[in-house]
């Protein structure tokens, strides 16, 4: 994952300082060296890092630093402050048109995965806006990247402008417009031929499209796997175009994170989202101060929160919730938000965004594939009805019965029912405010401890110190409870 090696050094030479209670102007020099090596390391233009080592530095020889009781927290925020202003201090949106249509005009070279870009921001207009817009093919030297956003605009339902590769891309751009116009798109986006290599025809043709229809926004699309490069590129074409902003894409891949550190500073034009993946729906706004608490190992509660609430269902939300609190959340209710978290992306990525989990000892050789999921999902599915509705009714027995139906041994089984009841007597605790077991966790993961317990999916891995085994008179006293609710609602259903 990008940053993660970055991550590391920042963390280890801001907390080594100041151990003893106070910081010297020497601890200052050893930090600052440690995190200028970091950034030349993640491959960060020189001058970046020079102008960001000096401005950190001359912060940190502040008074409040050097005469704080916790001196690592305080430097740690002046880096985290300094960090999200490098990288433009706050989110950028895209310049959408008062009047219609908006035109937004897609650069890049070519890899730099620029037409399935377009396809990714489409789907974001859409479902951020609930625009429609119209994808325009103007590369008309690779006749491969007209049929790759065909197939994208058949995949997503947007429509694809084409008039194949014997008309100018300039002509075909403007045509493109007043088609929009026609039509009632409100979003139009072209996208424009590539090169390997920045060169001399490629940047007239692109200032003639530009001349054409005057976007509103002038995109570049940027890989962050050619790290230096990247930024190289980034000051080429905005000298040329006067880019509007830049998406990095590859984010998610074995990259050292400088492209996103130092595009910034060099062309003086914000990140406006970073794609971190291949699924269409790969795309985010970019924030830099989340980015930064990200690099900083300080979570990134925000992005989770939206994560959840692209699909939130508030109706079900709420049914859950008295599910939960009445202790009848069952095997059903469990298959439904195994559902919801795999839309949010991988588990991994989930749990890294949580404030202090991201150096949870383990956490990187987790294997959370669809595999884990899988198995849990045959499980269930070799359940009765009943015993979906009833977990409580599962004998021993039966538990055979079912490892059998599901192909998995009788161990496997009783490690996901175990997991299972552990986690429904969590949630029920903490739906009626019994927050002592929260707090121990709480604690437990700040200190990053042992323990047992985990998160029902994930087969033999465990998530260090998340749930502890209830003790047996509580979970009998649960089930009696549980069995008292359900009689009295099938005695409801019965009455009606």
């Amino acid at each position: 994952m990008a940053f993660e090696s970055l991550s590391d050094r920042l963390q280890s030479a801001i907390s080594g300082i100041g151990s003893g209670g106070q910081i010297t102007e020497a601890d200052l020099r050893q930090m600052m060296r440690e995190i200028r090596l970091a950034l030349l390391e993640a491959d960060v233009n020189f001058q970046v890092v020079r102008q960001f080592v000096r401005d950190v530095n001359e912060r940190a020889l502040g008074a409040d630093v050097l005469e704080s009781l916790s001196p690592a927290q305080q430097v740690l925020k002046i880096v985290d402050e300094e960090l999200t202003e490098l990288m433009g201090g706050e989110q950028v949106p895209l310049n959408i048109s008062k009047q219609p249509p908006t035109v937004i005009m897609m650069a890049g070279l070519q890899g730099a995965g620029k037409t399935t870009t377009v396809g990714k921001l489409a789907n974001y207009l859409k479902n951020n806006g609930n625009h429609r817009p119209l994808l325009v093919a103007g590369d008309v030297y690779r006749p491969a990247a007209i049929d790759q956003l065909e197939t994208i605009g058949e995949q997503l339902n947007f429509p694809v402008y084409s008039m194949g590769t014997d008309v100018s891309p300039v002509k075909i751009a403007q045509d493109a417009v007043e088609h929009a116009k026609m039509q009632g798109n409100d979003v139009v986006i072209i996208d424009t031929a590539g090169r390997l290599h920045v060169d001399d025809a490629l940047m007239d043709e692109l200032s003639q499209i530009k001349t054409a229809v005057n976007p509103d926004d002038i995109l570049l699309t940027v890989d962050a796997m050619t790290g230096q490069d990247a930024t190289n590129v980034a000051e080429a074409f905005n000298n040329t175009l006067d880019i509007s902003g830049v998406i990095i894409t590859k984010l998610d891949g074995d990259t050292r994170g400088g492209a996103a550190l130092s595009i910034r500073a060099v062309t003086q034009k914000p990140i406006k989202f970073t794609g971190q993946g291949e699924q269409m729906d790969a795309l985010e706004p970019f924030y830099p101060d989340r980015m930064a608490s990200r690099i900083l190992g300080m979570g990134d509660m925000m992005t989770l929160i939206e994560k959840a609430q692209q699909d939130f269902d508030e109706k079900k939300a709420e049914e859950m919730a008295e599910r939960i609190k009445d202790n009848t959340f069952d095997f059903n209710d469990f298959l439904d938000q195994m559902d919801q978290i795999n839309k949010m992306g991988p588990l991994q990525n989930l749990i890294k965004l949580i404030p202090g989990m991201n150096k949870m000892p383990g956490l990187d050789d987790l294997d959370l594939d669809n595999k884990d999921m899988d198995r849990v999902k045959a499980i269930i599915y070799s359940m009765t009805p009943e015993e979906r509705e009833n977990p409580d009714v599962i004998s021993q027995s039966r538990r055979r019965r079912i490892a059998a139906g599901s192909g998995n041994d009788l161990q496997k089984v009783n490690q996901m029912i175990s997991q299972f009841n552990q986690t429904r007597q969590f949630m029920n605790e903490m739906s009626h405010g019994k927050t002592g077991r929260m707090e121990k966790m709480m604690r437990q993961v700040e200190q990053m401890g042992g323990g047992q317990g985990g998160f029902p999916g994930m087969g033999e891995q465990q998530l260090p110190g998340m749930f502890q085994e209830a003790d047996p008179e509580t979970l009998k006293s649960n089930r009696k409870e549980r069995d008292k609710q359900r009689r009295l609602k099938r005695a409801l259903r019965r009455r009606r």
